[in-house]
């Protein structure tokens, strides 16, 4: 069967010029599912991982759908982070332009009177909710004529405490728009969440094929916590390697291993919320052009990075789930190249690890390095009994299970009630990754969600300080077994 083109989906003239123009002829298989659908006016429900081609897939049909005469703006794209917001304004703007068509980013962290004055002009405004809320709430902008609009990254959305502002952007739509709704997953709150904004949608689940895993060579070091600066060092120096990604979990610590690997001679930029957008601009600027060759991120700073040729990525903090994982070393072995994704292994972290190597399949390469007595561990952190034990360690699709009397991973307590939750130090309440209610320090300008003395986020635009202590309460109920309870405003006890 012969290739459906841009053309063969209904796309425009001027639209597949300008696609042409940049060497895309051919539409990916994400594309191929979702732009008729959208074309012919359907809210849609789509299931794709990143770097699957999913902005053109709401891009191309957006801009075919908005006329250059309507009333602005007349599309709105919802993303978690500036930096997506930027790199989708950046893949819309030829195609939008084509069709007399204008786009605005609308982000945190620059002046806003003149992000509003663009964004009040412009056909499609990309947006961040925190930011949009505060263009609204000053009355520089309307919501009333938009005739789409487009959650990416949906689930991340969520995970970052940001559904509260996306209900009430969403409220200030009109009801008869059309919904476009893309994320990793379409399970469980996300699922929930994507029914509630939509009307009989055409719903998509693009899966990339299993052949690409093997693009990615997997491997997993065993090593003290002390040890993980030299080994970085060895790994960075000794191994063949183009454009490497080094993730860590919080922005301190990207900073303080950019300086540690720099006084070994290599040299890094440091991408995370505390940069100001220059800096982060500049930093993926060096990083794309090659002036430096590592970059080392935080997971929040990281989304919407979609640099080619990424050969190596590098997790010298564990990831926090399996889809987290899957986020980070998805960056590397694109389009048929090849890849590596080497994680490093601390002891308190191994039953974590090995949950995730399990779930994905490369159980062999985290016990081709592992000491005996990780290679032992089953899958309820006993000793194995007969094969790999069960396959029960899957909890909550992909969180960690805290447990009583040993720590959790770097960060972070994990004195939990066998739920599956974080019990505290990560900023999260229950186990499907809801802030907690406990009050929050406000953070800089950087764009991190920040909590009003509900509990509610507060607008911003970027990460959550996942190595802050929560207040031991999940969304507001009572405190979990396990955790820390107030006996009094300035005294605590353990709750027994």
């Amino acid at each position: 069967m012969s290739k459906q083109s841009f053309a063969d989906l209904g796309v425009s003239s001027p639209v597949v010029s300008a696609l042409a123009e940049r060497g895309i002829d051919a539409p990916f298989a994400v594309q191929r599912l979702v732009i008729e659908d959208v074309l012919a006016g359907h809210d849609v429900l789509a299931q794709s991982p990143t770097g699957s081609g999913k902005t053109l897939a709401f891009g191309v049909p957006l801009v075919e759908l908005i006329a250059a005469d309507s009333r602005r703006p007349a599309g709105l794209v919802l993303a978690p982070t500036r930096e997506l917001a930027c790199q989708i304004v950046d893949e819309l703007h030829a195609i939008a332009h084509s069709r007399a068509l204008s786009v605005a980013p609308v982000y945190g962290g620059v002046g806003i009177q003149a992000q509003a004055r663009k964004a009040s002009r412009a056909h499609i405004v990309v947006a961040t909710p925190g930011r949009l809320e505060d263009l609204l709430q000053r009355g520089d902008i309307t919501l009333k004529h938009v005739q789409a609009i487009v959650l990416d990254e949906a689930d991340r959305m969520l995970d970052m405490g940001f559904k509260p502002a996306v209900d009430r952007i969403v409220a200030q739509t009109p009801r008869d728009r059309q919904t476009l709704f893309f994320s990793a997953t379409l399970d469980g709150a996300p699922g929930e969440v994507a029914r509630s904004y939509t009307r009989d949608a055409r719903r998509h689940v693009h899966t990339p094929k299993v052949e690409r895993r093997a693009d990615v060579q997997h491997r997993f070091v065993h090593l003290a916590h002390a040890d993980k600066v030299d080994r970085i060092v060895s790994e960075l120096d000794e191994t063949e390697r183009g454009r490497t990604l080094v993730f860590v979990r919080t922005k301190r610590g990207a900073d303080r291993l950019v300086k540690q690997i720099g006084k070994q001679g290599i040299r890094a930029a440091a991408m995370h919320g505390n940069k100001s957008q220059s800096q982060r601009r500049r930093a993926l600027a060096d990083f794309e052009s090659g002036k430096v060759d590592t970059l080392i991120a935080t997971d929040v700073a990281a989304r919407g990075i979609d640099v080619p040729e990424v050969t190596h990525v590098f997790n010298y903090d564990a990831p926090e789930d399996r889809d987290t994982y899957v986020h980070r070393i998805g960056r590397t072995g694109r389009a048929g190249a090849t890849g590596a994704g080497v994680s490093f292994v601390i002891a308190d972290q191994a039953l974590e690890m090995r949950a995730i190597a399990v779930d994905l399949d490369l159980l062999v390469q985290f016990e081709a390095d592992a000491p005996a007595h990780v290679a032992a561990l089953g899958a309820d952190g006993g000793p194995r009994r007969g094969g790999h034990g069960s396959r029960g360690r899957k909890q909550g699709g992909g969180r960690q299970q805290g447990r009583g009397g040993g720590r959790g991973s770097e960060n972070r307590t994990s004195k939990g009630n066998g739920r599956g939750s974080h019990s505290s130090g990560n900023g999260r309440g229950g186990s499907d990754g809801r802030p907690g209610s406990g009050r929050r320090r406000r953070d800089d300008s950087a764009g991190r969600p920040q909590r009003d003395r509900a509990g509610a986020p507060a607008r911003g635009d970027g990460e959550r300080g996942k190595g802050e202590r929560s207040k031991g309460r999940s969304g507001g109920g009572s405190p979990q077994r396990g955790s820390v309870a107030s006996a009094s405003p300035r005294r605590k006890r353990r709750v027994r």
